[in-house]
């Protein structure tokens, strides 16, 4: 078996790349980065007019293929038609990026104690973290079976699905001029997809799909200076991540750069889980 070159086994031309939450600050870079690699990608998000809007962007800077298709993910029907038609439109799926998330329609309700935390909350950010996650896997998956050739699937997750929020940072620190806490669904909702992640790595191995999850730490998005401040102290490289440090890291899943990887969890934390 002849060795490719290191720069080859990163590149995407020929494959087709779905993207959900897609016009989040993560997924915007993620859409950009595949496209860059040469993937025709497909931009998921709520709104169609927007996702559309986003894909002519990627389009007209890179000269690949994209489309932009809105899906409501804790919506089964809306979940089906939108892999359907992305599936047609670009000639299959060979990588999934299940990143929709949530943070529900009431941020005061969100960001509520956990004392007097609502189950309606809980559930709406459920709907999406997590249901949503399992809908996109699982109509993603089944295209991919029937396909026969495979595919790699990446979920992301969150740091604070892999440990516990040191709840300290918080102490005078605001995000979009609110006071802000990382609540247990969210946390409880990120640890499910590491376990979702596992699952399926073992399950579909034998169909040639490779599941894998991404972790972000924490990510610089409008928190004020003592928020970053706090929070750059518990890390050892001394800083908050920028949204273009998590690409890295999902490209490789995407490519034959990880083609014997499966079932892990890539931590992009600047080390503040080694501590």
């Amino acid at each position: 078996m002849s060795q490719p070159e290191a720069k080859a086994v990163f590149r995407l031309d020929g494959r087709s790349a779905l993207v959900t939450g897609a016009l989040g600050i993560l997924g915007r870079r993620f859409c950009a980065a595949l496209s860059q690699q040469g993937a025709r990608v497909a931009v998921i998000d709520l709104d169609e007019d927007k996702s559309k809007e986003f894909a002519g962007e990627l389009a007209r800077r890179y000269g690949t293929r994209t489309i932009g298709v809105g899906c409501d993910v804790s919506s089964p029907a809306s979940v089906v038609a939108m892999t359907a038609r992305v599936a047609s439109e670009l000639g299959g799926v060979d990588v999934l990026l299940n990143n929709a998330a949530t943070k529900g329609a009431d941020l005061a309700a969100f960001f509520a104690p956990f004392e007097h935390y609502s189950l309606e909350t809980w559930r709406e950010v459920m709907a999406v973290n997590l249901e949503g996650m399992f809908l996109v896997a699982q109509a993603v998956g089944r295209h991919m079976i029937e396909r026969g050739q495979g595919g790699s699937i990446i979920q992301t997750a969150s740091i604070y699905g892999v440990v516990a929020p040191d709840n300290r940072i918080y102490e005078g620190s605001r995000y979009l001029d609110r006071e802000i806490n990382t609540p247990a669904v969210y946390a409880a909702s990120k640890a499910a997809v590491l376990g979702l992640t596992r699952y399926l790595a073992a399950y579909w191995a034998m169909q040639h799909i490779r599941v894998n999850s991404i972790t972000p730490g924490g990510v610089q998005s409008g928190q004020n200076d003592e928020f970053e401040r706090r929070y750059s102290a518990r890390v050892p490289l001394g800083r908050m991540a920028h949204a273009d440090e998590m690409s890295g890291a999902v490209l490789y899943l995407a490519s034959d750069a990880s083609s014997y990887v499966t079932g892990q969890n890539l931590v992009v934390d600047g080390g503040l889980t080694a501590w």
